[in-house]
């Protein structure tokens, strides 16, 4: 068998562009030491959170059975693929969350179980991805993408701000990380080094020294380099096709003054492509590695969206939630839609023996269980293997057990993460079945 003595540092670079590579046999993983391994390693293991806002609908979140028999609830039918790659957690809870008013409290330590601070100031706790970013984040270009398609809310409800609820992500407790909403920013982060001027394809950068490249790496690595500047291409392209249409990154200053009135405020245009593109790049992050730390918030906790593509009644995400409505279930299942999307590219990516679905801990979960405020126990729901060390199939229940603590989970993610504490939040121990 041939030895291919490649860096994993190796990265395709062109003028004011660098772009990370994805996993290959030839290559070995960032933080490989040359000097103790002259093959390839596994796959590093991957986090992401996605956060949909005030819960789903009451009577269809459920799960019963195990493994390929599950049976899965309406809201969670999108995922029915994927059920032997499945953890359905149901009982979980944060008890500082239980505290404060109703969205921002239970929004703001939602992944870090820590206590709010009430009257308009801003302090939180660290949140659990950017625990990890912080711990292993020097390993890749980009410790972490924090990710949205709805803006922050800065005011102030019911005396807790509602950057509360507008961000999951905080990297200090004073600190929501900064959540990128435009598609076209958030690519330029994956392989852009410095701002620059015109639309010069990444692609095109690059071209030279990938095709160098090329010539060193195995037939199979080849063809996997060549699927993935095919997938990079078409990124690229429905970026440009969603500005030409005037869409979501699509106004663009070409005056020194505008030559037409501010327009008014308002929602995307297309919020089903919007959401589409941050998945895609959240899977490409993860394919390239140039992170491994994605967190991707569909919409804020009181939010304001609108999903008229579903031909439901012309209401805001917030007052839908209250309403346990057939309509309600239709916005449901098209967040799980877009879970069920990247699990299915993660799934299709395969990188040595496993899949990127398989060295991935992808977590979907709300501030609440549903629409009416409950927040006594978290609706979570896990897809991906976590690089070989989490079963799926696997149907939990916590609800009337002690120690039920949301931030044991978090433990147990850090934990295959290789980011190991002796206490996160109000918890001192992993769940042990994750």
């Amino acid at each position: 068998m041939t030895t291919y003595q490649l860096s994993r540092r190796t990265m395709l670079r062109g003028i004011g562009v660098s772009m990370a590579l994805p996993w290959m046999e030839s290559l070995r993983v960032w933080g490989d030491d040359s000097a103790t391994t002259n093959t390839a390693s596994q796959a590093p293991t991957r986090l992401a959170i996605l956060f949909a806002g005030c819960g789903f609908h009451k009577h269809e979140w459920w799960a019963k059975g195990e493994g390929k028999s599950m049976e899965l609830g309406k809201v969670l039918a999108p995922l029915n693929d994927f059920r032997e790659q499945m953890v359905f957690i149901r009982g979980l809870y944060n008890a500082e969350a239980l505290k404060g008013n109703i969205h921002s409290s239970q929004t703001g330590n939602l992944l870090s179980g820590a206590p709010l601070a009430a009257g308009g100031t801003i302090r939180s706790g660290t949140s659990v991805d950017q625990i990890v970013a912080q711990r292993i984040g020097h390993q890749t270009k980009v410790p972490s993408m924090v990710l949205g398609c709805e803006k922050a809310n800065p005011s102030v409800h019911k005396n807790y701000s509602m950057l509360y609820s507008s961000h999951i992500s905080w990297s200090s407790p004073t600190t929501p990380t900064p959540l990128e909403v435009y598609p076209a920013l958030a690519f330029d982060q994956l392989f852009k080094d410095r701002a620059q001027r015109g639309d010069k394809s990444v692609l095109d950068a690059v071209l030279e020294d990938a095709n160098d490249f090329r010539r060193d790496i195995s037939r199979r690595d080849q063809q996997k380099l060549d699927e993935y500047l095919n997938s990079v291409r078409e990124v690229e392209q429905r970026i440009k096709n969603a500005g030409q249409r005037g869409e979501l990154q699509g106004w663009r200053p070409t005056l020194t003054e505008p030559n037409i009135p501010r327009p008014k405020d308002g929602y995307p245009q297309d919020i089903v492509e919007h959401m589409r593109l941050m998945c895609d790049i959240l899977v490409l992050a993860f394919q390239t590695d140039t992170t491994r730390v994605c967190t991707l918030k569909l919409n804020n906790d009181h939010g304001t969206l609108r999903f008229p593509h579903l031909n439901v009644d012309y209401m805001i995400h917030h007052l839908l939630s209250h309403s346990d409505s057939a309509d309600w279930l239709k916005v449901n299942q098209f967040f799980l839609e877009q879970v069920a999307y990247i699990a299915r590219r993660m799934d299709s990516i395969q990188e040595g023996d496993r899949t990127l679905l398989d060295n991935s801990m992808l977590m979907l979960c709300s501030s609440m269980l549903h629409g009416n405020h409950d927040a006594n126990q978290l609706p979570v729901v896990m897809l991906g293997g976590g690089g070989g060390r989490i079963k799926g199939g696997q149907n939990l229940d916590y609800l009337g057990k002690p120690d039920r603590q949301m931030c044991r989970l978090y433990l147990s993610m850090m934990d295959k993460m290789n980011v190991r504490l002796d206490q996160f939040g109000d918890a001192k121990e992993p769940l042990s079945e994750v």
